[in-house]
């Protein structure tokens, strides 16, 4: 749905892209973003607590990835490109629209037929391939053309926005506007062509909000199953809070979201424990061999402890195999438990922002996810101010909570998987007199 972004670009193309789009993922540019990340949590907050005011039992039933799908993709519109689509306002905004559970319309029980389209696409030459991906009657194609042409009418739109911007020497530090900027340079490595352009630009249209939906999804899911744990991350977070009135402040910085230990083990304990990308695919560039950590036995009886690979091979990565295996994370490995990251004997006791870049949720080396920073800061931000103001409980339906595999890992409900990504949570105001 993208075209030749730095998602699917190889080789010489991936690390030029990647060059050209390096400083606007930066730290200071991650840190700088906080503010709107806050912001834009703030706007969910306020409808909740207007919600809230007229109910009878001053508590409501949300469907949590409903409401936060639309605030991160407006996030992502602020952050990555300047622009405010407006989502959490605009019950009509056409994006928000054409991306509701886009991946569990496309991906989620997948069938025979499915199966068989994509062995097909893998060997067929590229052309006859893009020709029957373009004319496949295939309702779930079908839907995927609509959301290409949305999203690159939307692209197309900011493009030309944007260059007006930067030709009145109105243009920001955003993505966006360090991307075109880098088009105007007469070093033709320096720039993308328009196909490129509009391609990192669906990318993060759909990178940058519904991952970091689900994933709040599940760390809020999570933290309604363990109520102490909520307790503890809500208590840490208003003795944040009065430290910053006696400074005479009310805004997190990113340096205020690093001081807090347990915000940081929680984050990372969620990232782990459900992880949204459920596969890394790396391609060997040479014959060679993959060492194991443990030996296996095979179906016939051998022991190995390497895997053979050629040239040009793919090889998946399972991320939640590799998250929860017990040799890296201990016995308790399909236990939700932030406190694991709290444990210095355990190497795990940093808060720093860079520990993250170690969980395998987002990859590694030159193909590792580019927006990771944003991702994290993002999840800070929006945890501080839901946890701080809403205690969140589980309803009778959490029962039928199912995780469902369609390209990410979603939240939805048994039986109803029609009525897309489901996480329902019961939510009532938070007592600060408590803490």
């Amino acid at each position: 749905m993208s075209g030749p972004s730095v998602v699917y670009a190889e080789g010489d193309d991936h690390r030029r892209q990647r060059r050209i789009m390096a400083p606007g993922f930066g730290t200071p540019q991650a840190k700088a973003l906080v503010p709107i990340f806050s912001a834009v949590a703030s706007s969910v907050t306020n409808k909740w607590k207007d919600l809230l005011s007229i109910s009878n039992d001053r508590s409501e039933v949300f469907n949590i990835p409903a409401w936060i799908s639309r605030a991160t993709l407006d996030a992502i519109g602020l952050a990555g490109f300047d622009y405010d689509f407006g989502a959490m306002d605009n019950d009509d905004n056409r994006l928000a629209k054409v991306y509701k559970n886009l991946f569990a319309d496309l991906f989620a029980a997948p069938t025979n037929g499915m199966f068989m389209v994509g062995t097909l696409i893998s060997i067929l030459p590229a052309k006859v391939a893009q020709w029957f991906l373009e004319y496949n009657p295939s309702a779930r194609l079908a839907r995927a053309r609509v959301v290409r042409e949305v999203s690159q009418d939307v692209a197309r739109n900011l493009v030309s926005a944007k260059i007006n911007e930067i030709a009145n020497m109105e243009g920001g530090k955003d993505v966006m506007s360090l991307m075109i900027k880098a088009n105007l340079s007469e070093n033709a490595r320096s720039r993308l062509s328009e196909k490129e352009l509009l391609a990192q630009m669906q990318v993060l249209f759909i990178a940058g909000h519904e991952t970091t939906a689900n994933t709040l999804s599940w760390t809020l899911l999570e933290l309604s199953r363990r109520p102490e744990l909520q307790t503890k991350l809500r208590q840490e977070i208003h003795t944040k809070e009065r430290e910053l009135a006696r400074e005479e402040r009310t805004e997190f910085t990113a340096e205020d979201f690093e001081s807090l230990p347990y915000l940081s083990a929680v984050v990372k304990e969620s990232l782990r424990y459900h992880p949204v990308a459920l596969h890394i695919a790396k391609m060997a560039i040479d014959n060679d061999c993959i060492p194991l950590s443990n030996p296996i036995t095979t179906t016939d009886g051998k022991q190995i402890d390497q895997i053979t690979v050629s040239k040009g091979q793919i090889v998946f990565l399972s991320i939640p195999a590799y998250n929860r295996n017990k040799a890296v994370f201990g016995e308790d490995a399909h236990v939700f438990r932030p406190e694991r990251w709290l444990q210095k004997s355990e190497g795990m006791g940093s808060t720093s922002v860079g520990v993250y870049a170690n969980l395998l949720t987002f990859s590694g080396g030159v193909r590792s996810c580019i927006g990771w920073r944003f991702a994290v800061h993002e999840l800070q931000a929006f945890l501080v101010e839901m946890v701080r103001n809403f205690e969140f409980s589980l309803t009778p339906e959490c029962e039928r909570i199912r995780r469902e595999a369609c390209g990410v890992m979603v939240p939805t409900l048994a039986g109803e998987l029609a009525k897309g990504v489901q996480c329902p949570l019961k939510v009532r105001c938070a007592r600060r007199d408590e803490y």
